[in-house]
């Protein structure tokens, strides 16, 4: 997409509903005129003609608008000197009135279209960056099937303060989800500085826990950096499970950084992958004592996993009732990932009434058989 060519204009509707939609200003104008013609001299109509440039500068632009205004300025000329009133004083005042103010609205119209193409431009570039910044997951990577949704709190907004990621490496998929503390533009910063480390460090051909550890050491530097930030900064982590899926191996490797555990669901059961021995979050490795620890779990092929932010167990509803992500993974009897995700963001928005708090993630990986 071409960011310089924008979006379509904000408000406006088609070009065949505007030729519909001038229909009515004109018609507004016969009606008025023929209104000042059959009716006694003493009811003035007329001066009603300005309300036709008004309507359509609601749908059209100022060219449009300024094309009726000159129908309306027209048809005010026209009945002042059917009536042998074109140079009365008060016929004058009311077309200098009309022509003055169908201006104006011109004016106005132009305005508004010129910052309606601006934010259609901003949209464009920002739609670009968090396509960049949160790219999209591929719906295969090496024996897996990968969906996902994001849901950010900030309306217009495509990312917040939860991330994903995956890399394909040599041996195998690499993957983080993760949760940044707090809101707001630092956020998103730190979100960018996670996947950003993440993108460059996760083809690396090092072990789990070191990979997590570079990680945590690219976020603790850019807190000690001594630039002006926004309020905050410095004062933020990132709750993450970073996982690693080898393609010979039907097992998922994970170091969670206290994290909302996994869930893996296999035939008709449910089991959380919660760690024995889950690490601080990065950004406080600095913290804790010894390495991180590595957790393997079984993943065969057919097996769903479901990896998720707190923005989805910590959603409520009208009542202040979170949602029971447990028993709702319980009402799926379908297959294949795509269509878990769906049903879980339907489930989801429909359960706190389509008024978001807090960003949200989902991301459902399935081990595909070897023959499909």
């Amino acid at each position: 997409m071409d960011i310089r060519q924008g979006a379509p204009e904000l408000g406006r509707p088609g070009q065949q509903g505007r030729r519909a939609l001038v229909a009515i200003p004109l018609a507004l104008i016969v009606l008025i005129v023929l209104g000042d013609v059959f009716t006694p001299a003493s009811v003035r109509l007329s001066p009603l003609l300005i309300a036709a440039p008004a309507m359509t500068a609601s749908f059209a632009g100022p060219l449009l608008t300024g094309s009726i205004g000159l129908v309306a300025i027209g048809a005010q000329i026209g009945i002042n000197a059917g009536q042998d009133r074109l140079t009365a004083p008060n016929r004058m005042a009311e077309l200098f009135t009309l022509i003055s103010v169908s201006a104006l609205i011109v004016l106005f119209r132009a305005v508004l279209d010129r910052h309606a193409r601006e934010l259609s431009r901003v949209r464009a570039v920002a739609d670009v960056a968090q396509k960049v910044l949160l790219r999209p997951l591929p719906e295969r990577v090496g024996p897996l099937r990968i969906a996902s949704v994001y849901l950010a709190a900030e309306p217009g907004a495509e990312i917040g303060g939860d991330l994903y990621a995956a890399a394909r490496t040599s041996y195998g998929t690499r993957l983080i989800i993760g949760d940044v503390r707090g809101s707001g533009l630092t956020a998103v910063a730190d979100a960018s500085l996670v996947l950003g480390a993440f993108r460059a460090i996760a083809h690396w051909p090092v072990p789990l826990p070191e990979l997590v550890s570079h990680l945590d050491a690219a976020l603790s530097a850019e807190r000690t950096e001594p630039t002006d930030r926004a309020p905050g900064a410095g004062e933020s982590f990132v709750t993450a499970a970073v996982l690693e899926i080898p393609d010979d191996q039907p097992v998922v490797r994970m170091v969670n950084c206290g994290h909302p555990p996994p869930f893996l669901l296999r035939d008709s059961t449910i089991k959380a992958l919660e760690g024995r021995a889950p690490a601080l979050p990065l950004g406080l490795g600095h913290l804790g004592v010894g390495r991180y620890r590595v957790e393997d779990y079984p993943f065969e092929p057919g097996d769903l996993l479901l990896l998720y932010t707190d923005g989805v167990i910590e959603a409520r509803d009208a009542d202040g009732t979170f949602y029971p992500l447990t028993e709702r993974l319980h009402t799926w009897d379908g297959k294949g990932p795509r269509g878990f995700v769906d049903h879980l963001r339907r489930d989801l928005l429909a359960h706190i009434g389509g008024h978001q708090g807090d960003d949200a993630a989902l991301v459902v990986l399935e081990r595909r058989h070897p023959e499909s």
